[in-house]
């Protein structure tokens, strides 16, 4: 009977042995299958991180194009609109020439005109509305000023004239027509203002006396 229970005692470890090895590899099996479900869990995130990224690139990227094509398509939209400003300039000069001559010739003098000096006379109005119509064609335009309320934006005040009837700081007298081109001011119309009449706008008062 003792011989029989030392020869199952190796037996018995042995079996033992075994079953605690295959335990502890199931349980390495368990821990290698967690870790490799975390691992595939980090890899989906930090993808998932990574496409955020790009994804925020690409909107940062075609905002910024979009703005590019804007501002292009707004500065040739103005150097079309402005490119003849200075030659513009320089035509409103020759037009004020034209215009000074015209009123030189007093009334009594055109009303005795020749049939030549007739000629010449409308000669040098038709010269200057054909010059202003070109002018406005290339998209400068007169300023309307008289009878407005001064702004320092598009009139410059050479002086200031009594005048109750009006309300104050209203353009009553235009020594130099002014125009724009655009949203541009080409040259600010010269301009008389009343004073001494009922109250108007304080912003513009203010800026007037500026």
């Amino acid at each position: 009977m003792t011989e029989d229970t030392t020869k199952n005692g190796p037996d018995a470890a042995a079996a033992e042995a075994h079953a605690q090895a295959v335990d502890n590899a199931e349980a390495q099996t368990d821990a290698d299958a967690v870790q490799d479900g975390q691992t595939e869990v980090d890899a989906i995130e930090a993808l998932r991180a990574e496409n955020n990224d790009l994804r925020d690139r690409f909107l940062r990227l075609a905002a910024d194009m979009d703005n590019l094509r804007r501002r292009t398509e707004r500065e040739i939209k103005d150097a079309k609109s402005y490119a003849v400003t200075g030659f513009a300039r320089d035509m409103l000069s020759v037009s004020d020439n034209l215009r000074r001559a015209i009123e030189s010739i007093p009334d009594d003098v055109r009303a005795a005109a020749d049939a030549g000096m007739t000629v010449l006379i409308e000669g040098v109005e038709m010269t200057e509305r054909g010059m202003l119509a070109t002018l406005e064609r290339h998209g400068v335009r007169k300023i309307d000023a008289e009878g407005q309320k001064f702004d320092p934006n598009f009139h410059q005040a050479m002086f200031e004239v009594p005048n109750s009837e009006v309300p104050n700081n209203t353009v009553v007298q235009v020594v130099q027509a002014g125009y724009a081109i655009g949203e541009r001011v080409l040259r600010p119309a010269m301009v008389g203002v009343a004073k001494g009449g009922p109250k108007g706008d304080t912003a513009a008062d203010d800026a007037s006396k500026a």
